[in-house]
């Protein structure tokens, strides 16, 4: 190791005392002076190299990437939907009547909701129920007459005949007049309302909306590679337990299962949708939301690394390899998937290479330096340790 600079300046001083007394003349101690200088600032330069070469052989910490089979968990973005979500639209023209609920309310199958002014038909099926009342009389004498043979077998189905259409009137008439009264198909909550109370309404006008959240459906997107994934390592994927990760951050109470996924991929994504049914006994999930699908995959011998052991570059990530000469260099990695504190690395790494475990932003590559190993259990224990 080379001498420190205050010795050689030292050294120095001691022998530009010895020239300046021999050398009294002005030149000489002005390149007495001179030399003293170069020399000085020579020895500085010695003396920083020494110290970075010091610094640069310090211990850091290695370790090496391990083989793993824990589980993963996907995420994926899902649509909640509710089993059962309809358009509630008005059958018949004229002015809403009444409204017997209100928005956001949970109604019963069969509860009246709304009323269509109902007077015209309510007329016409009085008068449809009068027309079949007449011609149920006027069959009734046609078919007294008949047994007497006063009148012949044709007018007595005549008469029949107009008995049954008077009675399909009447039926119609009925049909159009139940038509004002719109009523729940099924249990559910009411939606926003699209009209008010004395609005003038044209057939087909859409009114409200009706939802049905005891279950939910949760639709999501899987890529080609995923699916057949899960197709290959489960043996019922239409049955795949999954979790509900909801927008405020929480998991959802209930576990829901895979039971249906559709029949094709999409062209223009390469993704194929899965739909995943939760129980929703309490209502807390509602028609529209959204959340994210959790997927449990098992991780069979991947090859795992610690993320505090990586840094970025712009959008790609790299470990510093530590060599058999303990020199530094840096390498990309091909990352498959993340686990807490681990990456699941697919290319960039065997698993006898040393990579440097702490201390990344102290060394540089091409750097040289000392090691100390730590068995890739240990280093999975100090995971929760913050990176240095």
């Amino acid at each position: 190791m080379a001498p420190p600079a205050a010795e050689i300046l030292q050294t120095f001083k001691i022998g530009s005392q010895n020239f300046f007394s021999n050398n009294k003349n002005r030149k000489n101690s002005l390149i007495a002076a001179g030399v003293i200088a170069a020399l000085v600032v020579v020895a500085a330069i010695i003396h920083h190299r020494s110290h970075r070469h010091t610094e640069s052989l310090r211990k850091f910490m290695v370790t090496s990437p391990w083989r793993s089979s824990e589980a993963i968990t996907q995420q994926y973005v899902g649509q909640v939907r509710a089993i059962q979500h309809i358009e509630l639209r008005a059958l018949e023209r004229g002015y809403l009547n009444e409204i017997f609920v209100d928005e956001g309310q949970q109604v019963k199958k069969g509860q009246q909701m709304f009323r269509i002014m109902p007077m015209i038909n309510a007329a016409e099926y009085k008068k449809a129920e009068a027309e079949a009342d007449l011609a149920k009389i006027e069959y009734d004498n046609t078919e007294t007459l008949a047994k007497r043979k006063v009148v012949s077998k044709n007018e007595l189905l005549l008469a029949k005949a107009k008995y049954e259409k008077a009675k399909a009137s009447r039926e119609l008439a009925k049909i159009h007049l139940d038509l004002t009264e719109i009523k729940a198909p099924f249990d559910g909550i009411m939606g926003r309302f699209n009209v008010r109370l004395g609005s003038l309404l044209e057939e087909g006008e859409l009114l409200t909306t009706l939802s049905d959240n005891s279950k939910v459906w949760v639709y999501f997107n899987v890529s080609e590679a995923e699916y057949l994934d899960y197709r290959t390592h489960s043996k019922d994927p239409n049955q795949m337990a999954v979790g509900l990760k909801m927008a405020n951050g929480q998991l959802f109470e209930s576990p829901g299962k895979v039971e249906t996924i559709e029949a094709d991929f999409n062209n223009e994504t390469g993704n194929i949708a899965f739909r995943a049914t939760f129980p929703n006994e309490k209502g807390i999930l509602r028609h529209g939301e959204t959340g994210n699908v959790l997927v449990t995959v098992p991780l069979k011998d991947a090859l795992v690394v610690p993320q505090k052991a990586t840094f970025d570059i712009l959008d790609k990530k790299f470990v510093y390899v530590v060599d058999k000469e303990h020199v530094v260099t840096p390498r990309e990695l091909k990352i498959g998937e993340e686990i807490p504190h681990l990456y699941v690395v697919t290319s960039g790494l065997e698993e006898g290479d040393q990579i440097l475990f702490e201390g990344l932003g102290k060394v540089k590559q091409g750097d040289k330096i000392e090691v100390d190993f730590l068995e890739p259990e240990k280093a999975l224990a100090r995971l929760n340790v913050p990176a240095q």
